[in-house]
């Protein structure tokens, strides 16, 4: 059914099986039926058959006083708006927006009239994410604001403005990335004929500053198997809830890749899988491992709804039954495994099928397995990505450890006087 379209009755039921695929709690459900309920009701006293952001704004400013995130609002205020904004974004990109605004973009400059143009650039010719585009829409808005504050009207820019706007506005971690942003914005701006002058000349390139390395979270082979057997494979969605956490832990698929997995990447002859990753396009092959074959068997027997999208791995609520899963809908699956196996300290740790990707490489390394078959395994095309998971064995860096030699420096004696 298409989003532009859907009927404000069959979204409510289509959020009610989204909230079950993600396995929210049961109290969390309860108190989002009830908003949802409000809105039913109030839509049906308006007129109103569908739910877009202009009616759901104007759900809220009349029921709670506001559609904007406030710090210190009520808990009603705060589950209502939550529940309005997870309606709408649901009909606009059929997924739940991931946090509400605290603030309306409403640009003052010339920005405002290409700011539509050149996010459409970015999603259609660029391909950027919508979270991507939903960053560099906030510091743009950012950089409005800014001239407006220095009464201007228009975008031209000098490197001290564009260098005085990144000091009030930017980290030390964030300015090469919003260098970046402005330069092609300036630069689509020029080429489009939109300005006379290519300013992203006066956006100077910040200098390559070494980044502090990052130890990725990992789990134990035990953690592991305690997640997968802690799946009950009783039911339709058990079934394939164990089938997504064997892809994930067996082979270190991502998301994308275990959403996309079709029959036709099968060889049943030849006992393998050929996939071509999504993130990286990089062709890899796996062994059909004989757990993940009974895994594919039993759920496409006795689990799986018939028909819907081709791909095997599929969503079981009324309303998209038999559509493929999205990524954040696998991530509460391997999340939710985790809980049920009572993995210490999975909630403060990285908990999605990114972590089990990190874990194969990390168990791989430990049993002796050369880097150049982990690259292989992960996909990845340089050895340099490949290369991180080396800093995850404690063991084998500590056999590398040297000695300290004992120090007569006057400036390492602590009993020594300066």
């Amino acid at each position: 059914m298409d989003q532009e379209t859907i009927k404000i009755k069959d979204l409510v039921n289509e959020f009610y099986d989204e909230l079950d695929q993600r396995n929210y709690g049961q109290n969390v459900k309860s108190d989002y039926r009830k908003v949802c309920l409000q809105i039913l009701e109030w839509c049906n006293k308006n007129d109103i058959i569908s739910l877009d952001e202009k009616t759901g704004n104007q759900f809220c400013d009349e029921t709670i006083g506001g559609h904007l995130s406030k710090a210190g609002s009520s808990y009603l205020y705060r589950r209502t708006l939550r529940v309005t904004r997870m309606l709408v974004s649901l009909q606009h990109t059929g997924d739940f927006e991931c946090r509400t605004p605290r603030i309306e973009y409403k640009f003052y400059t010339q920005l405002g009239q290409v700011i539509d143009k050149y996010l459409n650039y970015c999603a259609v010719t660029r391909g950027l994410s919508a979270t991507t585009l939903s960053e560099r829409k906030r510091a743009i808005f950012r950089f409005d604001s800014y001239l407006q504050g220095k009464n201007k009207s228009g975008v031209g820019i000098t490197a001290e403005l564009f260098e005085d706007f990144l000091a009030q506005h930017c980290t030390k971690h964030t300015r090469r990335n919003y260098k970046s942003i402005f330069r092609e914005l300036y630069r689509y701006l020029f080429d489009n004929g939109i300005l006379d002058k290519d300013y992203s000349s006066q956006i100077l390139k910040e200098p390559k500053v070494p980044q502090g390395s990052k130890l990725p979270t990992t789990y134990t082979e035990g953690e592991i198997r305690s997640m997968i057997h802690a799946i009950d494979r009783s039911s339709a969605k058990g079934k394939r809830d164990y089938l997504v956490l064997l892809l994930a832990a067996e082979y270190g698929w991502r998301a994308s890749d275990i959403t996309s997995f079709g029959l036709d990447q099968i060889d049943w002859d030849k006992n393998k899988i050929s996939i071509v990753q999504y993130k990286t396009q990089v062709p890899v092959e796996f062994p059909l491992l004989a757990s993940v074959g009974n895994a594919i068997i039993d759920y496409l027997k006795h689990g799986r709804p018939p028909g819907g999208d081709n791909v095997i791995i599929v969503n079981h609520g009324n309303t998209h039954k038999g559509k493929k899963l999205t990524s954040p809908t696998i991530h509460s699956i391997v999340a939710h495994a985790m809980k049920a196996a009572n993995i210490k300290n999975w909630e403060i740790k990285k908990h999605g099928p990114h972590s089990l990707r990190h874990s194969l490489a990390s168990n791989m390394l430990k049993h002796n397995v050369p880097i150049s078959i982990i690259k292989t395994v992960l996909g990845h095309k340089s050895i340099e990505t490949t290369k991180i998971y080396v800093s995850v064995d404690v063991e084998k860096l500590r056999l590398c450890s040297l000695p300290i030699p004992r120090m007569t420096s006057p400036y390492y004696n602590l009993k020594t006087k300066l």
